[in-house]
């Protein structure tokens, strides 16, 4: 269900500030945004599985908070991320 180490690999990459950035608030919100994607394709095949689903929920209220503290500290920032990722139709 998680992402693999290479698919994390290269999404760090993409949303890197500098080389070895793996904690920018764009990093994370990146990675568990793929990992949310993933984990929606699993339960949409395995709807009985109500464990990956608490562990979903728990993702996107993590990434909630990432979004807002990014929103807060500089907001153009939080544009092109949102943008780049597809989120806020």
């Amino acid at each position: 269900m998680a992402i693999s180490k290479e698919k994390k690999n290269e999404v760090i990459k993409q949303y890197a500030r500098k080389e070895g950035d793996t904690g920018s608030p764009e990093v994370q919100v990146a990675v568990l945004t793929y990992d949310i994607n993933a984990l929606n394709a699993h339960l949409k095949t395995n709807k009985k599985d109500h464990h990956s689903y608490v562990g979903l929920l728990k993702k996107i209220g993590h990434r909630r908070n990432l979004l807002s503290y990014l929103r807060n500290k500089d907001v153009q920032r939080y544009r092109e991320l949102i943008k780049s990722l597809g989120l806020r139709r």
